[in-house]
């Protein structure tokens, strides 16, 4: 099924930037589109992770440099059944994980300093084993793409808008021009910031509920990651993580915009209510017992 959905993002991507081609250049814009998609579906695939994690600055860590964290994912990948993924740590105080890398053998758990600090070892430990999670039901490499095609749309409109202020842009005279190229232009200015967030929506947030129960059941303390999901989404409520991007914000534990509160950004959050979250895992909790 991910095969299926991966297939389709890089599909839209490719339409999406043929498109844009096409409404600013005509068929050479076209053509240059489709060269320039083929090479953006080849990046996304092999290093859309690596990008990510670029973005807001991650630095891979040793057993020297962090022995209890990589001692805990170790532990927590072996409960699991599944290679051991390489650890990230980000240098900022806001509290927050994720987890990328386009297959198990290439997983990597990525947290933030400040998570480490926020969380009591339990808790950290089912925040870990969520995202160990993740890679084990194979959600991050689409998740990682659609981080690219969300920021490319993103870029996409910025484009439109500026070039709409400058005047730039097919004329009405040209081939495709006239009421066509107003509803492109439409398109591009006004729904492709919504497509980039409908994408995030439809992908993360029925996965979010399966990787809480398969952390809840690796870690054997569901409640510890009731917990987390608690703190975490606190802080994310009164403190911005300055690197956070709203492309990315799907591949957090816990949205960092969770503090924008608006009834609009509520609707296209891209995680289920964290109270939502929390109730399941009470109720996996009780079953274990």
């Amino acid at each position: 099924m991910n095969t299926l959905k991966t297939t389709i993002l890089l599909a839209a991507l490719t339409g999406l930037l043929m498109a844009v081609g096409a409404f600013f250049g005509g068929t050479k814009g076209m053509t240059f589109m489709f060269v320039i998609s083929i090479l953006m579906n080849f990046g996304s695939y092999w290093f859309s992770d690596k990008i990510v994690l670029s973005m807001y600055g991650a630095k891979e860590v040793t057993p020297q440099d962090a022995p209890d964290l990589i001692r805990m994912v170790s532990g927590l990948a072996q409960k699991a059944k599944m290679p051991m993924p390489k650890v990230y740590i980000i240098n900022t105080e806001v509290p927050n994980a994720f987890a990328t890398g386009r297959d198990p053998e290439h997983g990597v758990v990525a947290v933030t300093t400040g998570i480490m600090r926020a969380l009591n070892y339990e808790e950290l430990e089912g925040v870990v084993a969520h995202e160990l999670a993740h890679i084990k039901n194979r959600d991050t490499l689409i998740s990682t793409i659609v981080a690219s095609v969300a920021g490319v749309i993103t870029m996409i409109a910025n484009i439109a808008q500026w070039s709409a202020f400058l005047g730039f842009g097919r004329s009405d005279d040209e081939e495709g021009g006239g009421i066509g190229g107003i509803i492109e232009f439409v398109f591009l200015v006004v729904l492709a910031p919504l497509a980039a967030t409908l994408i995030q929506f439809g992908v993360s947030r029925s996965r979010e509920y399966l990787a809480d129960q398969t952390g809840g059941t690796v870690s054997g303390n569901p409640l510890a990651l009731a917990s987390a999901l608690k703190k975490i989404e606190y802080y994310a409520k009164h403190q911005v993580m300055p690197e956070a991007t709203p492309a990315t914000s799907h591949l957090f534990i816990v949205n960092p915009f969770s503090g924008a509160g608006s009834m609009i950004v509520s609707l296209f959050s891209t995680h289920p209510a964290t109270a939502d979250r929390v109730a399941k895992l009470e109720e996996q909790a009780k079953r274990i017992r």
